[in-house]
């Protein structure tokens, strides 16, 4: 008996090839998160944001340099447009802040927000080696406190979670902290709160806990 059947399409169709590119920067007004009316520089600072596409659509703004985690897995910072506006105000007010990282697959396209532990906006600045995030990050608890944070991609607790200091402060340097430096042999990080003492702490553990997904459409 003779069959016509020539295969089913889907069958045959290799995964689709997502293209993924991150746009031109440009300035925009930015505030810092505690200014005071009598600090505030009638908003002449700016934040740099570029748009990220997926398959030229567009999925979010970004501001900051991308990390590359492998060789198709990079991480980068959310720029946020907040509607500032109170609630007797006539009209919305938006304004731009840094927002929380993401990671992006090159491959899927898929864009995940990354909950780094005790990360805050206004304080946090990451510096990132291979999978691992190094920054200082604020308590939540009652009884708050600044803190040394090393978070590894994918796992659940922080590989280091250390108190250096008392949060909140009515008067603190502004970076609180200063970038965070990495050495690769042996791996370790040093951290340092602005006008305090430096401490460094080493990261146990080469093995990256990032599950990057297949190649199949998402």
């Amino acid at each position: 008996m003779s069959s016509n059947y020539l295969g089913h399409p889907l069958l045959a169709a290799g995964p689709k090839i997502h293209t993924v590119t991150l746009g031109a920067y440009r300035k925009v007004p930015y505030t810092q998160p505690d200014a005071t009316p009598d600090t505030k520089v009638d908003e002449t600072s700016n934040l740099k944001v570029r748009p990220l596409f997926v398959d030229d659509r567009q999925k979010e703004w970004t501001t900051g340099e991308i990390h590359d985690v492998t060789d198709r897995t990079f991480t980068v910072r959310r720029a946020l447009r907040l509607n500032d506006a109170l609630p007797n105000d006539a009209a919305a007010h938006w304004i731009w802040q840094p927002g929380p990282w993401l990671s992006v697959d090159r491959v899927t396209g898929h864009i995940t927000v990354l909950h780094l532990p005790d990360f805050d906006f206004s304080v946090s600045d990451v510096v990132w080696f291979r999978d691992y995030a190094a920054y200082c990050g604020i308590a939540t608890t009652a009884k708050g406190g600044l803190y040394a944070i090393v978070a590894e991609l994918g796992a659940r607790r922080p590989v280091v979670q250390k108190q250096i200091g008392k949060w909140p402060e009515a008067d603190h340097f502004i970076p609180v902290c200063q970038p965070a430096q990495w050495q690769r042999l042996p791996m370790r990080v040093t951290l340092k709160p602005t006008g305090g003492e430096a401490t460094t702490y080493d990261v146990v553990g080469t093995v990256s806990l990032l599950e990057e997904g297949d190649n199949s459409d998402e």
